[in-house]
C-alpha cells in the first residue's frame, strides 16, 4: 500500500480520474435510457460507443490526419473536434437505431421474455465487435493528436491541459442538454410516460416506438461524442475496448442509480476517481477490481445506488 505515492500524485490522480469518469458517464446516459424506459439492459450499447469511436478515425483520415498527425491553430482544432463529433454521433446514433429495429422491437412485438432480450442484447454486441476486428485485421489503430495535451494553466503542482477541460466540459454540457430535453421538451415528457406506465401513455396518444427509438437515438448520440473524447484522450483504439469500458459504464449507472440520468453523471465521476486513487495506493493491477468492489459494497447497503431515483419520476 503506497499512501506517499497517492498523496503525492493526488491531484495528478483526480483530475485523470474526473476526465476517464466523464467518458464513463456519456456512455453510462445510454444504458440509464433504455433501462428507464424498457427495463433493458442494452449491452450492444458499448459497440455504439465503438462504432462512433471509428467513425472519429476514419473522419480523420478522410482529412488525412493519422496517428501521427498533430493539429495546430484553435480554427482548425474546433473544426476537426465539431466534424468528427457531429459523423460520430450520427454513426452511433443510426447503429443504436439498427438495433433496436432489428434485435429488440421484434422480440418486443412477440411479447419476448426478459431472458431472451438479454441474449439477444450479448448476440448483438459480439456481432458488431467482431465486424470491427475483421475490418481492422484486429490491429490498434493511432489517433491523431487534435487537441493538445500540454499544461494550459496549473492549480499547485498539478497541469491542466485542454484535453482534459474538453472532456470534462463535454460531457456536462452534454449531461445537461440531455436533462434538460427529458424533463422540458414534449419528447421528453413522453419518454417519463413511457418509463413510467407505458400502457396508460398509449392511452393518452403518446407512440410508444416512437419514443423507444427517440430513448435510442439520445444514447447513441452520447455515446459517439464519448467515442470521440476516448480518441482525445487514449490516442489508441483497439475493436475490443468497449467490452471493458461498456462495462465499466454500466457500473456508472448501477452506482449512480440506474434509470436516473444525473446519477450516471455521478457514477461516472466516482468510478473514475475510485480506480485512480485505487491505482495510486494499491497499483494499476488493482484498479479495476477495486471499481468493481466498491460497486459491490455500495450495493449491499444501497441496492438502488447513490440517487436512486427512476427515469419516470424526473423532474427538474
Amino acid at each position: 500500500m503506497n499512501v506517499d505515492g497517492l498523496i503525492s500524485n493526488f491531484g495528478e490522480l483526480t483530475t485523470t480520474g474526473l476526465t476517464v469518469g466523464a467518458i464513463y458517464a456519456l456512455v453510462a446516459l445510454g444504458y440509464t435510457l433504455v433501462y428507464g424506459v424498457l427495463r433493458l439492459i442494452n449491452f450492444a450499447h458499448s459497440e455504439v460507443f465503438i462504432t462512433g469511436a471509428y467513425a472519429a478515425l476514419f473522419t480523420w483520415a478522410a482529412f488525412g490526419l493519422t496517428g501521427n498527425s498533430r493539429v495546430s491553430g484553435v480554427g482548425s482544432i474546433v473544426f476537426y473536434l465539431l466534424v468528427a463529433m457531429l459523423v460520430a454521433a450520427l454513426a452511433s446514433a443510426t447503429v443504436a437505431t439498427v438495433i433496436e429495429r432489428v434485435a429488440y422491437r421484434p422480440l418486443r412485438k412477440r411479447n419476448a421474455p426478459p431472458l431472451a432480450f438479454l441474449i439477444t442484447a450479448i448476440g448483438a454486441s459480439i456481432v458488431i465487435s467482431e465486424a470491427f476486428g475483421v475490418y481492422t485485421r484486429r490491429l490498434s489503430r493511432g489517433a491523431p493528436a487534435v487537441v493538445p495535451s500540454e499544461p494550459l494553466f496549473r492549480i499547485g503542482n498539478v497541469g491542466i491541459s485542454w484535453v482534459e477541460l474538453l472532456i470534462v466540459g463535454s460531457a456536462l454540457v452534454m449531461m445537461v442538454g440531455l436533462d434538460q430535453f427529458i424533463n422540458r421538451s414534449r419528447v421528453g415528457r413522453g419518454i417519463r410516460a413511457v418509463s413510467q406506465d407505458p400502457n396508460t401513455a398509449a392511452l393518452m396518444g403518446v407512440n410508444k416506438d416512437r419514443i423507444i427509438m427517440m430513448v435510442f437515438i439520445a444514447g447513441g448520440l452520447m455515446a459517439g461524442v464519448a467515442g470521440v473524447l476516448y480518441n482525445v484522450r487514449i490516442g489508441a483504439l483497439a475493436y475490443s475496448v468497449g467490452f471493458l469500458l461498456g462495462l465499466k459504464a454500466f457500473t456508472a449507472a448501477v452506482l449512480g442509480g440506474i434509470g436516473n440520468l444525473r446519477g450516471a453523471l455521478l457514477g461516472g465521476l466516482l468510478l473514475g476517481l475510485t480506480e485512480n486513487y485505487a491505482s495510486g495506493l494499491f497499483g494499476a493491477q488493482w484498479k479495476d477490481l477495486t471499481a468493481f468492489v466498491v460497486l459491490v459494497v455500495l450495493l449491499m447497503f444501497r441496492p438502488t445506488g447513490l440517487l436512486g431515483e427512476s427515469l419516470g419520476r424526473a423532474r427538474a
